[in-house]
Formats: structure tokens, C-alpha cells, sequence
């Protein structure tokens, strides 16, 4: 009796799972067509695609082909929404208007389109792109930088690598937005966004961010635990991806592609120290907390403490139109080399 109360239990239990996947990826479905699919089509394919759902359930007797034929349709609209081609051809917006590409010989890396705009305003700014090398042998150190702009559990990290002439260049994984085009969170999670990868001295990327959003946006400064030899490597993972983008252009996806996945993809050229999936790589306001967890964090310091000391506002913003910003910003924070 009991063993036949259990076999009904599971049985319930996993035709409730699979009709909750049915229904999700129903969802998703639904929702790519309404989003993906060109502004004429987008209502129609949606409704008939909801229509066809209540035919199915209402229709199908045998319980088996109620289950198969929502996931047919689901697999012809996934084959379909792989098969849309990202561009390189778009009225883009000024700050992205151009993709950076490197060209590497020897221990010499030359990187093409690396931004460097003086801002009066967020929206104001004279463009600026440069071409610069950097020397692989003076690679000394990579730092991380953590963007936050209200809630504490989502940011936008930043990696930057530092030389010992002194130079730094940072890189920074973003949507590459359109003239007239807002990011929306709902809208990274289908193909609406190419993906770019933002070259640019500090004192665009950080200072934009510390001295001239408008959404106050608090950035956060730590020194990473990587040696030179493990810097390299993923400096170069960088540049292998900066060229590929340069070629072939692909999609930003908030969960597959984004800021904080890539990170991890070209961090793991240098370390397999890391997990290879962590909840923090989504909900990426606790990235920080996730490398200082796994040792990839300078500095001595209990967590709290160490973020603390790492807000860099204040100092960005006094360091502002000095030429030695990247310097400024640095001074005095844990792990950090004293200057």
C-alpha cells in the first residue's frame, strides 16, 4: 500500500516537474518571438504561437503528444532564434562606434581603437581613439574594478592590466548599444545587444564612471593575486577575443555572453583554481566576495574591511584632469604596492 502511495507520489511528482519545463520553455518561446522576431511579426507569431499551445492542450487526447508537441514548437522557434546573425553594421552610438583589435609581435602587443575621451559631461566628450603598444615583459599585475549603481547584488566588473612603465589599459565587456538605445535587463537575455569589448585608458572607463554618470555609481579598486606569468595569459586571452569580435561579431546574452562570464572564461587561461560555475557569476554584485573567497584578492583584511578601503569616489573624483589618475586611485589601498 505505502509502496504504491510512493510510485504515485513520484509519478505526480515528476509529470509536475516536466510540465513546469514545458511551460517555461513555452515562455521563453513566446517571449523571444514577441521580442526577436522584426516589429511586423512580433504580435502576431506570439498570439498564434499561444493559440496553438490551448489547441494543443485542448485537442490532444493522448497525454504523451500534449507533452511532445509543445516542445516541437518550442525546438522550431530555439532552431530559428539561433540562426539570427549578429552585425557589425548598425548606426552605433559614439562610444562604441568603433572595436578594438591588437596586432602582436614578439613581446610587443599593439592594440588599435583604444578609447581615451576627455568628458565635460556623461553625453558631452570629445572621441578619442588611439593606437598603443605595450610590452608584454613589463606586464606586472592585473586589477579589478567593481561598478555598482543600486542594488547590491548585480555590478559591472572591470578588469585592468597594469605595467611597470606605469601604463595601465583596461577592458571592459559591454552591450554595444545603437544611437537612441537603452540597455534593459530583460532585453540581455535574447539577441538584442552585440557584444563589444571596450578598450580604454582609466581615465575614461573608471573616471566616466566616478566623476560623470549621472546614476551614482560607487566603483570599488583591488589588486588581484595574479603573477606576471598568469597576467600574460590572460591579457592575451583578451586580445584573442578582441580579434575574433573585430571579425566576426557576436551577441551579448545576460547570462551565457556577458561581464562577468567573460571575465571567467579568459581568467581561466591563466587558473583552474576557480569553480567552474558559482551563483555569484550571475547575481555579480557578490563577484568581489567571490574571488576574495577563492584567494584572488591582495590584502590582508577581513572582506568588509578590504571593500571599505577599496572605494575609489573620492579619490577619482579629486584626482580627476590629473594626468597621474591611475596613480591617485591607487594610493594607499590594500595589496597595493606602496608608490
Amino acid at each position: 500500500m505505502h509502496r504504491n502511495k510512493l510510485v504515485r507520489f513520484l509519478r505526480l511528482a515528476g509529470v509536475t516537474f516536466a510540465w513546469a519545463i514545458i511551460l517555461g520553455l513555452s515562455a521563453w518561446a513566446i517571449a523571444a518571438l514577441y521580442i526577436d522576431m522584426p516589429p511586423r511579426w512580433q504580435i502576431a507569431l506570439a498570439t498564434a504561437y499561444v493559440l496553438g499551445l490551448i489547441a494543443i492542450l485542448i485537442f490532444a487526447r493522448i497525454h504523451l503528444l500534449r507533452m511532445a508537441l509543445p516542445l516541437l514548437l518550442f525546438a522550431f522557434v530555439l532552431a530559428w532564434w539561433l540562426s539570427l546573425k549578429p552585425s557589425d553594421d548598425r548606426a552605433w552610438q559614439t562610444d562604441v562606434a568603433r572595436t578594438a583589435w591588437a596586432e602582436i609581435n614578439s613581446n610587443i602587443a599593439t592594440i588599435h581603437n583604444v578609447r581615451n575621451f576627455d568628458y565635460r559631461t556623461e553625453t558631452d566628450y570629445q572621441p578619442r581613439w588611439e593606437i598603443r603598444t605595450y610590452d608584454l615583459a613589463q606586464l606586472q599585475a592585473v586589477d579589478l574594478f567593481v561598478t555598482f549603481w543600486g542594488s547590491p547584488w548585480i555590478a559591472h566588473p572591470i578588469l585592468s592590466f597594469q605595467f611597470t612603465n606605469g601604463d595601465h589599459v583596461a577592458f571592459s565587456v559591454e552591450t554595444r548599444k545603437e544611437i537612441g538605445e537603452e540597455y534593459s535587463a530583460l532585453l540581455g537575455f535574447f539577441r538584442q545587444y552585440e557584444l563589444i569589448y571596450i578598450v580604454a585608458d582609466e581615465r575614461d572607463l573608471i573616471r566616466l564612471r566616478t566623476n560623470y554618470r549621472v546614476d551614482d555609481e560607487q566603483v570599488y579598486l583591488y589588486r588581484t593575486t595574479a603573477e606576471p606569468t598568469a597576467a600574460r595569459a590572460i591579457f592575451l586571452d583578451y586580445l584573442r577575443s578582441l580579434n575574433e569580435l573585430h571579425e566576426r561579431p557576436q551577441y551579448y546574452n545576460a547570462i551565457t555572453s556577458n561581464c562577468t562570464t567573460n571575465i571567467r572564461l579568459h581568467t581561466s587561461a591563466a587558473t583552474a583554481a576557480l569553480p567552474p560555475w558559482d551563483w555569484r557569476l550571475l547575481l555579480n554584485g557578490k563577484g568581489d566576495e567571490f574571488a576574495y573567497q577563492y584567494g584572488k584578492l591582495a590584502g590582508d583584511l577581513p572582506f568588509d574591511e578590504l571593500k571599505q578601503r577599496a572605494h575609489i569616489n573620492d579619490a577619482a573624483q579629486a584626482a580627476d584632469q590629473s594626468p597621474d589618475f591611475s596613480a591617485l586611485i591607487r594610493v594607499n589601498r590594500p595589496g597595493f604596492p606602496a608608490p
